[in-house]
């Protein structure tokens, strides 16, 4: 089979710790063609097909030159038996505007996973309101006054934007209440951008969580994500420490009810953030820590997602 994945440019993976690239070199060693492309490389025009300006690569097994690559080529979207949408956030407008041209190829008979439909409905941050159960106390507003009287009931707060990600713009507020008018009109831009804010939850100190759900079900080790050197943020893009560690009962719990619901959606892939028995956010766009959790437990996460990959396209759609 051929494998197009639509991603960030190839010349920045940072090869040593990059998902996509564990799913690239899975993918090969099963004998898979392997294509990749950007969502700007992404185009349609009428009368015709979704295209995309495609490399064809192949693997070295060497760090530093990771890849070789064929001239460039115009391909249509449905002629690959998988399109894999793995970009990076921010879920902007132009993330947004892929998922239609990914949309229309699938009408076209491409399978596109995590299916564009399913991505735009499962924003990284608001998806949780699905699933309240499973959240600490939580506000979505554009409203100052509504943050007031949130942090003015739970007095120690997290706050951040919706399109954020690796930790970025991410602020504690204590029961002081110190700068709490100052972070709110930075982070809602005046009122203008929509906020979420979750109260705090100590168990923070034990990690971030990172639960993968594949096909449906958990992977039995989670990637615990400690924050470092004073920091409140436990990712891995702020420094945080990864431990992997076994799924326990409470974690298990959450993933498969999330998974039996999410999984039917078109969503293979998904990453749960679980600090202590809360879920804070549902990652779908580009969920990472494969190759953390492999290298630490020896449980091939990437093997596990090939082989869902290769099930689900075995299925007809309806």
């Amino acid at each position: 089979m051929n494998f197009l994945f639509v991603a960030d440019p190839l010349e920045h993976f940072k090869i040593y710790k990059d998902t996509t690239f564990s799913m690239m070199r899975e993918a090969q060693r099963r004998g898979h063609g392997i294509s990749a492309c950007e969502p700007a490389e992404l185009g349609w025009q009428t009368g015709q097909p979704v295209t995309a300006r495609v490399r064809d690569i192949r693997l070295t097994g060497h760090p530093d030159v990771w890849f070789t690559e064929t001239p460039a080529r115009q391909a249509p979207l449905h002629t690959f038996d998988a399109v894999l949408m793995r970009k990076d956030p921010p879920f902007d407008a132009e993330y947004i505007y892929a998922t239609h041209l990914l949309e229309q190829a699938e009408r076209e008979g491409a399978r596109v996973l995590n299916r564009p439909r399913a991505l735009r409905d499962h924003p990284e941050k608001l998806a949780v309101m699905e699933f309240s159960r499973f959240t600490s106390p939580t506000l979505v507003t554009r409203d100052p006054a509504a943050v007031r009287a949130f942090h003015a009931e739970h007095r120690d707060i997290i706050m951040k934007p919706l399109d954020g990600m690796g930790g970025a713009g991410i602020f504690r507020v204590r029961a002081d209440g110190l700068n709490l008018g100052s972070i709110t009109e930075t982070l809602n831009k005046h009122g203008a951008e929509t906020i979420m804010v979750q109260r705090f939850v100590p168990e923070i100190a034990a990690g971030d969580k990172r639960i993968l759900i594949i096909g449906g079900e958990p992977v039995p080790f989670v990637l615990a994500r400690i924050p470092q050197g004073g920091e409140v943020r436990g990712n891995l893009a702020a420094g945080g420490l990864g431990v992997a560690q076994p799924l326990n009962d409470k974690d298990r719990e959450i993933a498969q009810a999330i998974g039996r619901v999410l999984a039917p959606r078109g969503l293979l892939l998904i990453g749960l953030d679980v600090i202590g028995e809360y879920v804070t956010e549902i990652n779908v766009t580009s969920p990472t820590c494969f190759q953390e959790i492999t290298e630490q437990t020896g449980f091939d996460v990437p093997a596990r997602f090939v082989d869902a990959l290769e099930a689900e396209l075995a299925q007809k759609r309806p």
